[in-house]
């Protein structure tokens, strides 16, 4: 019975791992050599069995990776206990693979029955003894696998190929140098690889291979392909040298730029999200000035630059890849005053296309949401607060361009608001709509406010901070005048972040008074200088406490932002 022996072997693996009154070597060794007979002649195993007595062999390995007989360690021959498995059939491959991949992945993982100094000393002696053979091992066979004709229809080529992509991935996810406690922080990191391994990463092979196999396997198998490739993207700078990290960067560039010319794969969720996290590897591990030396420079921002709007027009795809690329254009767009290099970065035509981009497509998907009874993403207050604060450094290039087109969408939807609260015969979800479409146009002018860096700043940007402020504090006007009958939660959230991000960048101490933004807000408003802005916060604040005490996000956000004014102002 197959439930039978998936009991024994837990039983097994239980009975090795314990601590206290371990079992003797000569056991141990005796149960190892039988997990390995047993697969080895029993192929067709249920899956489950297969997988209980692998983790069973991987346990005794790694708990005994110190012991001797005779002076030799006798758990350490990994490869060679796998070889006769790799030389027999398909199903035999799958197993010793699975073998080599379940091992890489017990000896990584910390367990809690056994001293993190003991699990570090282990990983580490496995890192240096067997894993980059392993790793080795893993890319020839996928070499040999990729130069043949394989039929991916049969499930057993297809499982060969998918065990051999998780060992290789396991290899390169390996905690090298034990700093990966936190497994939820996976990105904007950097992969520790040891020194030793230099020649399978200087060598543009390697990189070739799994860009090729990308191309050439099915949507069930490449995105383990891409998180490889994700992997391989964030080797570590100091691995190379400046011309080899040049060459290594060239490659990389190269196969992003196929992948996007040839995107018939991208479609497929999981290849997308992978892929937009490799995008985002491209600039957290190298810089912008590296990256514009690279020969097709021009032609792959370019096409980066049509998949990041393709992407945000269709805002309903894998929401969650979008991260991804804003932080891509955020780093992009940050890393612009500090650029030596002479040639062109082409962001300035470039990032207005996607802050257009990101701005239209959230006020196309108002009335989408609202038509088809959707989930909203301004309910997800966290989500919109991280791409707004990247957006705001995004926006920030080219701001003359950002602020044009808020001041014509913010005139539209204001205008056409206005009206059909005036008009008589006007519906309610047509009100609605110019209320949602009015509330990003409020959080994205708090976000580009907020974006204002003090030594970067002109006197015109701070004159169009001026004009998207006078807006916003007008439609607060007007919202604020129908309370007695009518308010929309959303649109006051969205102010009292605008009104947060307004008083980090320009109430206080430290702001200059002559500011070209409170010259716009004296003619626009009379509002001459900042006791008088100040009065508007109040009113607000106010008007918040007596029309809203109902609603605690709105009463617990605007007593937020009077304790904050409070420590920003001197009494």
């Amino acid at each position: 019975s197959s439930y039978s022996q998936l009991l024994a072997a837990t039983c097994l693996s239980k009975l090795v791992s314990r601590t206290s009154n371990p079992l003797p070597l000569e056991q141990r060794i005796d149960i190892r050599n039988y997990v390995l007979n047993y697969l080895a002649t029993r192929p067709k195993l249920a899956a489950f069995v297969t997988q209980a007595l692998i983790q069973l062999y991987a346990r005794i390995t790694k708990l005994g990776w110190f012991d001797c007989q005779k002076d030799d360690y006798v758990f350490r021959n990994v490869i060679a206990d796998v070889t006769r498995f790799l030389q027999d059939s398909v199903e035999h491959c799958i197993i010793g693979v699975t073998i080599l991949s379940q091992l890489t992945n017990e000896i990584n993982q910390a367990d809690t029955t056994h001293p993190l100094t003991k699990h570090r000393k282990i990983a580490s002696s496995f890192r240096d003894s067997s894993l980059f053979d392993i790793f080795t091992l893993s890319c020839n066979l996928l070499k040999q696998a990729s130069g043949k004709n394989l039929n991916l229809n049969d499930e057993s080529q297809h499982g060969l190929l998918m065990q051999l992509l998780k060992l290789s991935y396991n290899c390169l996810n390996f905690d090298f140098i034990g700093t990966s406690t936190d497994e939820s922080s996976d990105d904007l990191c950097t992969v520790q690889i040891p020194t030793s391994w230099r020649s399978a990463f200087l060598d543009s092979s390697t990189l070739q291979l799994f860009f090729n196999l990308y191309h050439s396997l099915p949507p069930s198998l490449s995105p383990l392909v891409l998180s490889c490739l994700v992997q391989i993207a964030s080797v570590r700078r100091s691995l190379f040298n400046n011309a080899e990290r040049a060459k290594f960067l060239s490659h990389l560039v190269d196969g992003v730029k196929r992948i996007l010319a040839n995107p018939q794969c991208l479609p497929d969720p999981n290849n997308y999200h992978e892929f937009c996290r490799l995008l985002a590897r491209l600039k957290s591990n190298y810089q912008l000035g590296e990256l514009v030396k690279v020969e097709n420079y021009p032609e792959v921002i370019r096409l980066i630059a049509n998949f990041t709007v393709t992407s945000l027009q269709h805002w309903e795809f894998a929401p969650n890849s979008v991260h991804y690329l804003l932080s891509l254009w955020q780093r992009l767009a940050a890393s612009v005053p500090y650029v030596k290099a002479t040639e062109p970065h082409l962001l300035e035509t470039y990032t207005p296309e996607v802050t257009k981009a990101y701005i239209t497509s959230r006020l196309e998907s108002v009335h989408v949401i609202l038509r088809d009874g959707l989930e909203d993403p301004l309910d997800d207050a966290g989500l919109v607060q991280q791409q707004l604060d990247q957006l705001s450094t995004i926006g920030r290039c080219e701001y003359e361009k950002t602020c044009a087109l808020l001041v014509q969408l913010f005139d539209q939807a204001a205008q056409t608001y206005q009206e059909l609260l005036q008009s008589t015969n006007s519906s309610a979800a047509d009100v609605t709509v110019q209320e949602g479409r009015l509330t990003w146009l409020v959080y994205i002018i708090g976000a580009v406010i907020g974006g204002r860096v003090s030594f970067a700043s002109t006197d015109e940007q701070d004159a169009m901070d001026g004009e998207l402020v006078c807006r916003v504090l007008q439609l607060m006007n007007l919202t604020d005048s129908r309370l007695a009958q009518a308010g929309n939660e959303r649109l006051e959230l969205a102010m009292l972040s605008f009104f947060e991000q307004f008083r980090k960048i320009y109430i206080g101490d430290q702001v200059q008074k002559s500011s070209k933004l409170y010259r716009r807000l004296s003619e626009v408003l009379g509002l001459n200088d900042e006791t008088m802005v100040l009065s508007v916060f109040i009113g607000k604040i106010i008007t918040n406490l007596k029309y809203w005490g109902q609603c605690e996000p709105i009463t617990s956000k605007t007593l937020q932002l009077l304790n904050d004014l409070s420590l920003g102002y001197p009494y």
